[in-house]
């Protein structure tokens, strides 16, 4: 595996991968798990329904997967209440147990890596020369980093007027209903699940309906590395279990990764009978700003990668891509040319760089949002159109003369589409880079350090990349302003989502002398 996520990255950006550095995918890999994991056993759904995972490279369903409904949910929940009960298995665990269990889950998905990726491939489309070393890679740091944190987050002592001892504790918050997307479903349940059981808490998690099956295969892996029963669920289903979770009141704590609409509705439920605490990471259009004095050739391929990554799927994707005039129109012309040979095909294929859309729904989204950026006037200067007559694929697509107000500069599109946009100085590009309801990354392109300051400083966004995009690691806080969310995953800050401040004041007894 690759040694560092900067590495990873940068290996993406370069595309340079081979398959000499990667094991054989498994093109067909065996499904050993469909249903519903609570108590650390498997059940059929209680309303006898299933629903069928798709192959989006072919549009062939994969196998059914049992459907959660609330009735699951609720079982679940209650598993997950009696596992997390003063005086249960887990609530007496050290501490430094947990980390240890934690870090033999890592290690199991470790060994079964090629298994995972191949899995996540079959189910999601990306390619495997990204899956194996990325998603599958990352969320084995991700754990490994949270099992570090299990016996060193704690509390202080402060010094209190009077005759008395003052001391905090971090207690966990109890119940964690956890729901993550399809785009990176095992990335994102090594994001969920890490910080929570590395902090004490106990877990339900609604896995996306288009991605279910590596999160049903690292529940089984969950056992076997020895969590007592109820502490990690796995209830598969479509967005009903995802509000019955959000609204069982025995849920202490709700976080979501998905769109901003899902995100303010599961705001609202989270609301209704207990107040639940709650972590949103949501959408994105996120503004990548070039200055006229970089290597055009590397900012050219920085962007590409910034914005095409896993087939645009991207939460914080270089969506809006701003390009200083003097610049501008080689930028486009190389930007397109990249474009253009950028390879499109089986996921399974060592040569790919872009696997499939998720599946047919975000295909025709995506489509339709190329057909608006024609009707409103920009320039189509690559690609427009579904890519071979297969699955969910799209060619990779380059917008040139995108104005604020269109369409495609507004929404997430969430695919392959690239629009670049046009700036004339440093006094108005901050103000447009902000023009949005979202605020989760931006990047800016420069060799002038004032530039990147001032400019880094004004942008209103959660993450902000200087000469590099995409770069984040388990170290690293994630999360965003305005629309797209709030609250923070992952890193130090990542921890404090998951435990609640208990103050102890004791009186000390003053004997006499």
């Amino acid at each position: 595996m690759l040694r560092t996520v900067r590495s990873t990255l940068n290996k993406i950006q370069k595309c340079n991968f081979s398959a000499q550095q990667l094991p054989a995918p498994d093109v067909q890999p065996k499904i050993l798990y469909s249903g519903i994991f609570i108590n650390n056993e498997w059940h059929n759904a209680k309303s006898g329904e299933t629903f069928g995972t798709i192959n989006p490279a072919l549009g062939e369903v994969i196998t059914e997967v049992q459907r959660g409904t609330k009735a699951d949910i609720d079982i679940a929940v209650d598993a997950a209440n009696d596992a997390f009960k003063l005086g249960s298995p887990w609530r007496r665990m050290d501490a430094s147990e947990r980390g240890r269990l934690l870090y033999k889950l890592a290690d199991l998905m470790e060994r079964d890596a090629t298994y995972l990726a191949s899995l996540e491939t079959l189910d999601n489309g990306k390619p495997f020369n990204l899956s194996y070393p990325i998603d599958v890679n990352l969320s084995i740091k991700a754990l490994r980093y949270m099992a570090g944190w299990a016996d060193k987050n704690h509390g202080k002592t402060i010094p209190l007027d009077g005759n008395f001892f003052c001391y905090t504790r971090h207690e966990p918050v109890g119940v964690c209903g956890q729901i993550i997307p399809w785009n990176f479903p095992l990335l994102m349940l090594a994001w969920k699940i890490g910080p929570a059981l590395s902090m004490g808490n106990t877990v339900v998690l609604k896995p996306a309906e288009q991605t279910p099956l590596t999160a049903l295969y690292v529940a089984q892996l969950s056992k076997e590395a020895g969590f007592p029963a109820g502490v990690l669920n796995v209830v598969p289903g479509f967005g009903d279990a995802g509000q019955a979770l959000c609204a069982n009141q025995k849920v202490d704590k709700i976080a979501f990764t998905g769109s901003t609409d899902v995100g303010k509705q599961i705001q609202q439920a989270s609301g209704v009978g207990n107040l639940k605490r709650t972590t949103l990471e949501l959408g994105g259009k996120s503004p990548n700003v070039i200055l006229a004095d970089v290597d055009i050739p590397h900012a050219v391929e920085i962007a590409h990668q910034g914005l095409f990554f896993n087939q645009g799927q991207v939460c914080c994707a270089g969506s809006r891509t701003y390009i200083e005039a003097p610049i501008y129109d080689e930028f486009v012309e190389r930007s397109a040319e990249r474009a253009k040979k950028r390879v499109v095909g089986d996921p399974f294929d060592a040569r790919t760089e872009q696997g499939p859309q998720v599946d047919k729904d975000q295909f025709e989204k995506i489509l339709y949002l190329i057909k608006s950026g024609v009707k409103e006037g920009a320039k189509l200067v690559a690609g427009g159109d579904r890519h071979g007559d297969r699955g969910f694929f799209v060619q990779p697509t380059v917008f040139a003369h995108v104005e604020d107000h269109h369409t495609i500069a507004r929404e997430e599109i969430f695919g392959p589409v690239q629009q670049l946009i046009r700036f004339s100085s440093l006094n108005e590009i901050i103000d447009r880079a902000n023009d949005t309801n979202y605020g989760l990354a931006a990047a800016v392109f420069s060799k002038d350090v004032d530039k990147i300051n001032y400019i880094t400083q004004g942008l209103r966004a959660g993450t902000v990349w200087v000469n590099c995009y995409n770069v984040l690691g388990a170290q690293t806080p994630f999360g965003g302003y305005k629309d797209s969310g709030f609250g923070r995953e992952m890193g130090e800050y990542g921890l404090n989502q998951y435990t609640e401040v208990k103050t102890v004041v004791t009186s000390v007894t003053q004997k006499n002398s």
